[in-house]
């Protein structure tokens, strides 16, 4: 089973007319609101600023395809504070009455990171530092290493939004971190792929943690790692979990030796999302047009966003860290591939 492009993608592309996204948009965090009858999407935008700073931004659509953006961010860093060099890799999930954004930011700007002398893992860092900056070798490590922490907010308006402060453990690169939209078992439950260094993975993988509040959670435990040939370097959550009778439906990304981005799709058990119920043997989608092969990152697709409308799921994804494309499934179909054809 794979899924079907929409044969309009990319469905959103950087607007020249406006200097901070007129370089790329990418990895939108999408919801259907049910309310308001329309796709909401949060989206990663950036311009040609030589620190490259990213920020949020806004569309909306009745259609789920035409999106409708606003002309200014929606969400942006401050730089003196800690996620001050750029918010991004958003994903969205509505708790209650209150809209839920998980993000993952750094210190600093990161620098046009395509670039031949963009270097990772210098110890500062890299083609990002102006006079505005406030450096110091004496910086906390998450700070002077430029390492990736994901950070919480809430709106309800997509208006206002309540920074809430750190979600994860800065002394660890840790992003591709959601939210379930419900709690289970009377836990929040959070999902997260941290650079960790453990006997039983030999990547980055997804892991697993439960908590009574939002900012704290208990010792992640790992859920799954990498198996097949596409997902031989490392795998990280994609979309936030869709509750359905079989299962939560969650979508990841498996990187290949190579470096190509694909997509896969879990279900989890709903009383005790620890278990795995089943996961595609074979991928869902992969780089294979133009906008998904050639851009600031060749060949990838990159799952951010899930919705669910009238029995069809809308799968948004990052493509080639420059746009941002659109696929569709009939959700049955694929909970039945996954239920009846796919590893347990």
């Amino acid at each position: 089973m794979k899924f079907r492009k929409y044969e309009g993608n990319p469905i959103l592309q950087a607007d020249p007319a406006h200097a901070w996204e007129e370089r790329c948009v990418l990895n939108p965090a999408v919801v259907y609101d049910e309310e308001r009858q329309k796709f909401i999407m949060l989206y990663r935008a950036a311009g040609n600023d030589k620190r490259h700073v990213i920020r949020l931004g806004y569309a909306e659509s009745t259609d789920g395809i035409h999106f409708t953006r606003a002309p200014q961010p929606a969400f942006e860093s401050n730089r003196d504070e800690a996620d001050g060099g750029c918010v991004e890799d958003p994903r969205l999930v509505k708790i209650g009455q209150t809209y839920f954004l998980t993000y993952a930011a750094r210190a600093f700007a990161p620098g046009q990171y395509w670039l031949e002398e963009w270097v990772e893992g210098v110890s500062r860092p890299p083609m990002c530092l102006d006079g505005a900056d406030v450096y110091s070798d004496d910086l906390p490590a998450f700070a002077r290493e430029n390492t990736t922490v994901s950070y919480l907010a809430a709106t309800k308006d997509f208006v206002h939004y309540k920074r809430l402060g750190r979600l994860t453990d800065p002394m660890v690169d840790d992003r591709d971190v959601l939210l379930f939209p419900e709690k289970v078992n009377g836990q929040y439950v959070l999902i997260s792929r941290p650079k960790v260094k453990d006997a039983r993975v030999k990547m980055p993988s997804v892991w697993i943690s439960f908590g009574d509040d939002l900012l704290h959670f208990g010792k992640p435990e790992l859920l799954f790692t990498g198996e097949e040939w596409w997902e031989t370097q490392r795998i990280g959550a994609g979309t936030p979990p869709v509750r359905t009778e079989q299962g939560w439906l969650m979508l990841y990304h498996g990187v290949d030796e190579k470096g190509v981005y694909r997509v896969g799709a879990v279900l989890l058990d709903l009383a005790d999302p620890r278990r795995i119920l089943a996961r595609t043997k074979e991928f869902l989608m992969e780089p294979e047009h133009g906008y998904e092969t050639c851009g600031l990152y060749n060949g990838c697709v990159f799952p951010t966003g899930a919705a669910v409308k009238d029995g069809t799921l809308y799968v948004y994804y990052g493509t080639a860290d420059q746009y941002i494309g659109l696929a569709t499934c009939n959700l049955g179909a694929l909970l039945a591939h996954l239920t009846g054809a796919c590893r347990a």
